[in-house]
């Protein structure tokens, strides 16, 4: 039976829908898509601009966050580092991979924490619908079958041989990260893949689908975590009343399926392309346009 508008997302849907977040964040399908198709497939009485259901999100989005952060701690450890020395030393040299690489990152994170703090509840209240929802899960797909066609070079057997850290920071400029931190924009519209057009960007300036992969969740963590963080006291607010047990569960859930999610995907990625993603994000599109359409 539905829940009434105004109820709690039950402990039930927090598992399915924590579950969920942490498999399509890392995957190139839009988890906000597929958060938003879902309860309508599903029959729920829940809605993405639902107050509570917001504060539930911030819970699940951090559990990725928090994992993406742990996975490849050594490498920010390094990263870090690489930043701190460049400043000390005023320059970025051209043999520090480490540091470069920290400061693509921050020029990629800059302009979509930027454009996300602007446009982020315009775009999602204009587009926070199952039916339109569906419909960019299809524009999504046809993306990422685009990226796989205008990739600067074809995979190569070797492609996930030698450092991955000096191959992204070696292809990849400021301009680049910059059109591809700004791009990340449109992963606001539900149903656009934020790694997916991060790994396409990779694809277009000739990094293999792996490093693509790599720099996507990178580059997704501080812009993840920072917006959960910016809104997790509202998880202890008043909009956190009923949900604080339900938000606990979905982050657990949602943190277990993106440590296996991205284990998955860079071992994936080592000799796969974008193009299966595609062709599932078209499908399912056109298959819930339909089911919502009758």
């Amino acid at each position: 039976m539905p829940l009434a508008a105004h109820a709690p997302i039950s402990y039930f849907q927090a598992v399915v829908m924590g579950l969920l977040q942490g498999v399509a964040e890392p995957f190139p399908v839009s988890s906000l898509g597929h958060g938003v198709v879902l309860p309508r497939l599903l029959h729920w009485n829940i809605h993405q601009n639902d107050k509570f259901f917001l504060t539930f999100l911030v819970a699940t989005h951090l559990g990725t966050a928090i994992v993406l952060f742990l996975f490849f701690l050594r490498d920010w450890m390094r990263i870090i580092g690489g930043v701190v020395r460049s400043l000390r030393e005023r320059e970025v040299r051209a043999d520090d991979a480490d540091a470069r690489l920290g400061w693509l990152l921050i020029v990629g994170t800059v302009p979509a924490g930027l454009l996300g703090l602007l446009l982020e509840h315009p775009l999602r209240k204009l587009f926070a619908s199952a039916q339109s929802a569906a419909a960019f899960l299809i524009v999504n797909g046809l993306l990422l079958l685009a990226f796989e066609r205008l990739r600067l070079r074809a995979p190569a057997r070797d492609d996930h041989l030698g450092d991955a850290d000096v191959q992204i920071a070696t292809r990849l400029n400021w301009r680049r990260a910059l059109a591809v931190g700004a791009a990340q924009a449109a992963a606001l519209v539900p149903g656009i893949s934020r790694s997916g057009i991060t790994m396409g960007g990779g694809l277009l300036v000739g990094l293999s689908n792996e490093h693509a992969a790599r720099y996507s969740f990178l580059l997704a963590t501080p812009i993840i975590g920072a917006a959960a963080a910016l809104k997790i006291p509202e998880l202890f607010g008043s909009t956190g009343n009923g949900v604080r047990g339900q938000a606990l569960v979905g982050g657990l859930c949602a943190a277990v399926t993106t440590f296996f999610a991205v284990k998955f995907l860079l071992r994936y990625f080592e000799t796969n392309r974008l193009t299966p993603f595609g062709a599932y994000c078209i499908l399912a599109g056109a298959v819930c346009t339909l089911i919502f359409a009758l």
